[in-house]
């Protein structure tokens, strides 16, 4: 299932806020455990040459998220 809403579909320099997580387990905890929660602003600031992973900024640190991963993580 893809969502065109996604942390996943956005380009570096690009800017999103977090709308909800649908990831469960253990990988929710992990977006959860560094702040990514409702409303938290999320830049992208780069990707890999393959485009898998992108680095994003969250809450001042970078962290690299796969494209698996941001397709459950819906944006505004």
């Amino acid at each position: 299932m893809t969502y065109a809403n996604v942390l996943s579909n956005i380009k570096p320099g690009q800017t999103a806020h977090v709308k909800q997580l649908l990831s469960t387990g253990s990988m929710r905890r992990r977006l959860l455990d560094i702040g990514l929660i409702e409303g938290t602003e999320v830049r992208c600031v780069g990707c890999s040459p393959c485009g898998d992973p992108s680095a994003f900024l969250i809450r001042g640190a970078v962290i690299a998220i796969r494209m698996e991963d941001g397709e459950k993580i819906m944006i505004s």
